[in-house]
């Protein structure tokens, strides 16, 4: 009996420290800031939840490993300057819409349903001061096309300015 019982404890302990892991992996950008944006194209305003990868670190991992992607969540890279940029898709399970945004808000080129895996460069036509990844599919499902403009306060025309995240702090 004693033996069942330890079993027992043992199992449920397991059980709750998979159940934390689980809670854990839905929130896979714990330490990254989140913030609302609104995406305006010829349908209407799109509202969406991202996480902001504003420095070397967070821009480098991406989405990168990410299984599952909600509807109306994404994630938004933020260049100090406007630059051109490529991104690929090595170690991202998920096929994107990769959307490369001026500095004033409007959408320069989209790069609709990424190839998975992929390591082939996806670039920018312009300069950009932001990218916005979103589930693929979604662009299309929006009516979402160069010219249409993107608000959020890290783009010149949008109301509220944006403050870099400061470096993520180390344990």
């Amino acid at each position: 009996m004693k033996s069942f019982l330890t079993l027992f404890a043992l199992a449920c302990l397991c059980s709750g420290q998979a159940q934390a892991i689980g809670r854990r992996a839905t929130v896979p950008f714990a330490g990254l800031p989140r913030s609302e944006l609104q995406v305006i194209t010829a349908k209407g305003r799109h509202e969406f939840r991202v996480w902001i990868a504003d420095n070397d670190q967070s821009r480098a991992q991406g989405l990168m490993f990410v299984k599952e992607l909600p509807a109306g969540e994404g994630m938004l890279f933020l260049f100090e300057r406007p630059q051109f940029a490529a991104f690929w898709m090595k170690n991202t399970y998920l096929s994107l819409d990769i959307v490369f945004i001026a500095p004033d808000g409007v959408v320069v080129n989209i790069a609709h349903d990424t190839e998975p895996l992929s390591v082939r460069p996806i670039e920018s036509v312009a300069p950009v001061k932001g990218v916005l990844e979103l589930v693929a599919g979604t662009a299309a499902r929006i009516g979402l096309a160069a010219g249409d403009r993107v608000v959020h306060a890290a783009f010149a025309d949008s109301p509220v300015g944006y403050q870099q995240a400061p470096p993520p702090t180390r344990p």
